[in-house]
């Protein structure tokens, strides 16, 4: 194993194992070795997240050591966020992000709005439980370039498709991409609805916005 591979697992597991000093002293050895801090974050502490987010699912882990991984997390974030190249705010892209009305979980899109943020999206995050409607006002509003939902439960999966009719009846359909998520999700439902992409998790959202903004563009 070479010493990226070991440093960018040291931070996986220590998010996993919610060691927040082990996490950020691999994050600073990571940045001492002249290794891309973006990197860092995508390979080292959003896959560690992405793990947890998984045992979450299972049910191995709960609420709390969710958030204890969190913490871990964002020390990791805090070495290697300064080392991320500096975009100016006009290039920005903006995306609302939320989970749609009648969902709580918010675990998924908490990572997804992070990973994002970190890649240089500026992000408008509406939370969870939230009214179709508000995603289609913060839309037009904002002039969002990307609308992100986020659900784990199938009855409120149909949310996604009024958000998705919301815009077109706001004539904002053409100027925003709709991208959907979460455990029921899948591509086959992201194409039945006409929603632009769908992610499986935090990294491939990432992938997928920039592809579909480059595609725009």
């Amino acid at each position: 194993m070479s010493l990226k591979e070991e440093l960018l697992k040291r931070m996986s597991d220590g998010v996993v194992d919610m060691e927040e000093d082990e996490v950020a002293e691999a994050a600073q050895e990571f940045i001492d070795s002249s290794f891309p801090a973006f990197e860092g974050i995508m390979n080292g502490l959003i896959d560690g997240m992405n793990r947890t987010s998984v045992l979450f699912e299972e049910e191995e882990y709960f609420v709390t050591d969710v958030l204890l991984c969190s913490d871990a997390m964002y020390a990791g974030l805090n070495v290697l966020k300064p080392y991320l190249p500096e975009e100016s705010g006009d290039n920005k892209k903006k995306a609302v992000i939320g989970v749609v009305e009648g969902d709580t979980h918010d675990i998924g899109k908490n990572l997804v709005k992070i990973m994002m943020e970190t890649a240089g999206f500026q992000m408008i995050d509406l939370g969870r439980d939230v009214p179709l409607q508000k995603f289609v006002d913060t839309a037009k509003e904002e002039q969002a370039d990307l609308v992100c939902l986020s659900t784990l439960m199938t009855t409120t999966m149909g949310g996604m498709k009024t958000v998705i009719e919301l815009l077109k009846d706001a004539g904002i359909r053409d100027q925003v991409k709709v991208m959907v998520g979460g455990g029921p999700v899948s591509q086959s439902f992201a194409a039945k609805i006409g929603a632009d992409g769908y992610s499986q998790n935090a990294v491939e959202a990432v992938r997928l916005a920039k592809d579909l903004l480059q595609t725009a563009s």
